[in-house]
């Protein structure tokens, strides 16, 4: 299954660009990658694995903002079409070796 993180947090004072910040980083953290600017993704072996992250995550959400997870399973990922430009690219792969935290 693969978990996606999407936000849109407010970045006006620099006490609410600290929060972004901070939030990002527990995104890199945990595992997540860069898909686009506010989407990250991360690869988990279990439905049960996703529902760590997902409590995991909201115990550092901000006060502000909105951040939507959504988990699908590996053969919907794949099913992503990515374009850059007019050009298509291939979807992320699932990581070749397991991860243990």
């Amino acid at each position: 299954m693969w978990l996606i993180a999407m936000f849109d947090l407010p970045t006006k004072t620099k006490q609410e660009r600290k929060r972004y910040a901070k939030f990002r980083q527990k995104l890199l953290t945990e595992g997540f990658m860069k898909m686009q600017f506010s989407v990250y993704s991360r690869y988990c072996d279990s439905e049960r694995r996703t529902e760590v992250f997902r409590r995991r995550l909201e115990n550092e959400l901000p006060p502000q903002g909105e951040v939507r997870l959504l988990a699908v399973t590996d053969r919907q990922f794949a099913k992503m079409e990515v374009f850059l430009g007019k050009r298509r690219e291939n979807t992320e792969k699932a990581p070749t070796q397991l991860q243990f935290f």
